[in-house]
């Protein structure tokens, strides 16, 4: 075992095997985020090179006058098919987590919350498809400026209800029964000016084996929200250090800092897309930016500024996590518990103390768990001479 013993002379240990593990899961699940995207890219281009796109429009023009039926019969053909072709590799996805003792799930409970995820995301994927021809139609100039404003908005709503609506759906979620833990998590949150609702527990391992915690919504929604998986392996103190760095969030407002950065991101993703489009017009038979037949060229541009620009949002994200790191040290003076529980999540989670520096530069939103319990190390050191 790798080992670390801090001030207080607890043992921090991290199973060698299961790093060993870690890394052969992380090489798997990177090709497969690759392949995802090389998928994801090929689908948009065939729909564009082959003119299927453009014989579709027409067809459907023939078919109807009535531009929102068309819009949406368009987007579900093109959802549908992006489904069906990239349900092989989220088969594949399912299938690595079962090998590595991640999941719990067998493939038809595996299908089922595949089904309601895809049922969500269309109903939803298709309002804002809706509204985006809308405006594309109605502003073909300044479009992406609305459409920025709206993208913002949603993320505000679903923040919030989230909670209530979102994660029941996929989750059992049931009042914490442990008073004790209750009294002290909650005592940690009006130490942190957070008010909540409530600590609840989700019926995480029902799915999984992996433990996690959030504290979930705004005003009247928050709530401390404890994967029971957490709970049955993580001591009073581990569970304190993990609301510890969820409440920092809470603090230093890093939610509200995250949609807008979200939104300048967006914004700069939709007015170069709007460039893209306006170019196009007239080059490449469009007869205007809100021509239908030209979505997967819309796909293609956000989508490739989104694939550029995630090492900068990536960057800013594992910054803010940083801080709720010092912040939950701070708050709870354990960087024992801290170190620990970075060690059990790399243990339980096949977590990477160490991966490589081009995937924490292109995929990693939070600082790598060895750097994290080298934090604990340093703050531990430091506080116990003082």
């Amino acid at each position: 075992m790798l080992a670390w013993c801090g001030p207080s002379g607890i043992a921090v240990t991290v199973d060698p095997k299961r790093q060993e593990q870690a890394a052969t899961y992380a090489r798997r699940r990177y090709a497969l985020i690759a392949a995802d995207g090389i998928v994801s890219a090929a689908y948009a281009v065939a729909w564009w090179a082959s003119g299927l796109s453009h014989h579709l429009d027409a067809a459907l023009l023939d078919w109807t006058d009535v531009r929102p039926l068309r819009v949406v019969v368009y987007l579900a053909i093109f959802g549908l098919g992006y489904g069906l072709l990239k349900l092989p590799l989220d088969y594949l996805g399912h299938r690595l987590s079962r090998r590595f003792g991640l999941s719990v799930q067998s493939v038809g409970q595996w299908l089922r919350d595949l089904a309601k995820g895809g049922l969500l995301s269309a109903a939803l994927g298709l309002a804002v498809g809706e509204v985006l021809y809308l405006l594309l139609e109605w502003s073909p100039r300044s479009w992406w400026l609305w459409s920025g404003a709206l993208g913002f908005l949603l993320d505000v709503v679903l923040a919030n209800l989230a909670p209530l609506i979102v994660v029941p759906l996929f989750f059992k979620v049931t009042p914490l029964a442990d008073g004790a833990l209750v009294e002290r998590l909650t005592r940690l949150a009006e130490r942190a000016g957070a008010h909540v609702r409530g600590v609840f527990t989700l019926d995480f391992s029902r799915r999984t084996t992996a433990a996690n915690a959030a504290l979930m919504g705004w005003g009247n929604t928050r709530r401390i929200v404890l994967a029971d998986t957490l709970l049955r392996t993580y001591t009073p103190d581990e569970v304190e250090v993990v609301l510890a760095h969820e409440l920092a969030h809470h603090v230093h407002k890093d939610i509200w800092k995250g949609m807008l950065v979200s939104a300048v991101v967006l914004w700069a993703g939709l007015w170069l897309t709007a460039q893209g489009l306006a170019w196009a017009v007239g080059r490449w038979g469009l007869d205007s930016v809100g021509d239908l037949a030209a979505f997967p060229l819309l796909v293609l541009l956000l989508g490739g500024f989104t694939a550029l620009s995630s090492p900068l949002t990536n960057a800013y994200s594992r910054w803010r996590e940083g801080q709720a790191d010092r912040y939950a040290l701070q708050l709870t003076g354990r960087s024992d518990a801290f170190a620990s529980t970075m060690a059990n999540l790399a243990n339980q989670n096949l977590g990477l103390l160490e991966p490589p520096r081009w995937a924490v530069w292109l995929l990693f939103s939070h600082p790598p768990l060895g750097e994290r319990i080298r934090l604990a190390q340093r703050w531990g050191r430091e506080n116990e001479r003082v």
